[in-house]
């Protein structure tokens, strides 16, 4: 990985006005990563292993468009350091291979979970054109909308109710995750809830560009405000603690941000945004009053059980197993995936080495995972001191919140181990990058409001 941002662009790719090759194996990708869990959920749990191989097919698909058409060689400082890396993973796994610590297969499932996905994330930066960023932009929201009317009708509805079982009776009303007996944490469109949360942090960012973006006609202030709305009701009946603080803080720092990075003559307005936002948060949390009684409930029963603190630590560094049990060569790349779990044992129901994405690197990787631990926090560092000069510079708090979004992905997603959350941080490096590509991107082109 690099944070050596992708500031030039092929001619080409900035003049075009129509979604382009790359722009559509990009939505693909993030159509079938969100909706994926939905055809295993309600159509076939068949469907899963055709529906990853068509997403891994998309992405290298669109990482071999980007060398062919000559962007990632325009980005030759990122493609440089992204290959050199592609050579230490590579390495270090044949070693591993020949040291009797992998296999073959699980080799090149984690050749998949450590290199492909990134490639597609810089592969989709170096080539998307304008059109294709303001597309998968709005597509967030989209989402966001229709995915709240779906959260709130799993919320209240029973364990046992279609809507939160799989089709196929691989769940029955038992083994359903509740927050509270007879109410159930949603999951959405995906099959389990720590892919609904994640989904959740993936599109605040979005959320609020949309809110702070330049909407020149009521349809566009309506469909802000809508996605807005649609992603305080699906945090407030999500029951995921994940779900709730990492949005708590995202709204907070959209809020600081807007009366920061305001210019001087907007800031009345801004303010008044601000306030608008805080009326409206208010407005659901007492129309949603039994939601957040019941995710109260959650915290404080979490709480008896567990250290909260504890529980930080183990997120941000792994679980106190991890050091006692690492070795300098580690058990495999990809070793601690759910999808190497499945190929070994025929179930992936429980976590091969850790729970957390950080026990997991440095147990599959051993000296290649505390390298690769660096390597995120010196990522997550220059990208969040980029973001916060393009913040002053656009005056928009929007570049803060991706790249906040994005170090929170790169250190605490589980996306080393969990298929939909390894997805969905390709997604938001993709985008984390192409600010730097696209700093004052118009989401609604045409003459600014003056509201």
């Amino acid at each position: 990985m690099s944070a050596v941002p992708l500031s030039a662009q092929p001619r080409a790719a900035s003049k075009s006005q129509a979604l382009s090759r790359a722009g559509q194996l990009f939505l693909a990708v993030f159509i079938i990563v969100v909706f994926e869990g939905a055809v295993r959920k309600w159509v076939t749990s068949a469907a899963s292993l055709p529906l990853v191989g068509l997403r891994d097919l998309c992405a290298a698909a669109l990482v071999f468009y980007a060398w062919k058409r000559g962007y990632l060689r325009q980005h030759m400082k990122i493609t440089a350091a992204m290959f050199a890396w592609s050579l230490v993973v590579f390495g270090w796994g044949l070693l591993q291979l020949v040291a009797g610590k992998s296999s073959p297969l699980i080799f090149m499932i984690g050749l998949r979970f450590w290199l492909l996905y990134l490639w597609f994330a810089i592969a989709a930066a170096a080539s998307m054109n304008e059109t294709d960023y303001r597309t998968a932009f709005l597509t967030a929201g989209w989402m966001m909308v229709i995915m709240a009317p779906l959260a709130v009708l799993q919320h209240y509805s029973p364990p046992g109710a279609w809507i939160n079982v799989q089709l196929d009776g691989g769940d029955d009303e038992e083994g359903i995750f509740v927050v509270v007996a007879g109410v159930v944490r949603t999951t959405g469109t995906f099959s389990f809830t720590a892919g609904y949360a994640t989904f959740m942090g993936l599109v605040a960012p979005f959320v609020f560009g949309l809110l702070s973006a330049r909407k020149p006609r009521s349809k566009h202030i309506l469909f802000a405000t809508a996605t807005f709305i649609a992603f305080l009701v699906g945090v407030l009946v999500s029951g995921s603690r994940t779900a709730v603080i990492s949005s708590g803080l995202m709204l907070l720092t959209y809020l600081l941000g807007r009366l920061l990075f305001s210019p001087m003559r907007q800031k009345p307005a801004a303010a008044v945004g601000v306030v608008v936002a805080l009326l409206l948060v208010g407005v659901f949390a007492v129309f949603f009053r039994d939601a957040v009684d019941v995710t109260q409930a959650r915290f404080e029963q979490a709480s008896e059980a567990e250290d909260f603190w504890g529980r930080v630590q183990t997120i941000l560094i792994g679980e106190p197993h991890v050091f006692r049990t690492v070795d300098w060569l580690g058990e495999g790349v990809g070793y601690g995936s759910n999808l190497a779990n499945f190929v070994r044992t025929g179930s992936s129901e429980y976590f091969a080495l850790a729970e957390s994405e950080g026990g997991r690197v440095l147990l599959e990787g051993g000296l290649l995972g505390f390298l690769y631990v660096g390597l995120k926090l010196l990522v997550i560092a220059i990208g969040l001191f980029k973001s916060f000069r393009l913040s002053i510079k656009t005056r928009s708090p929007f570049p803060v919140l991706v790249w906040l979004t994005a170090a929170l992905a790169i250190m605490t997603w589980p996306s080393s181990g969990q298929l939909t959350a390894h997805g969905l941080l390709s997604i938001i490096l993709a985008f984390a990058l192409l600010l730097f590509r696209f700093p004052r991107l118009e989401l609604f082109p045409g003459r600014a409001s003056k509201t």
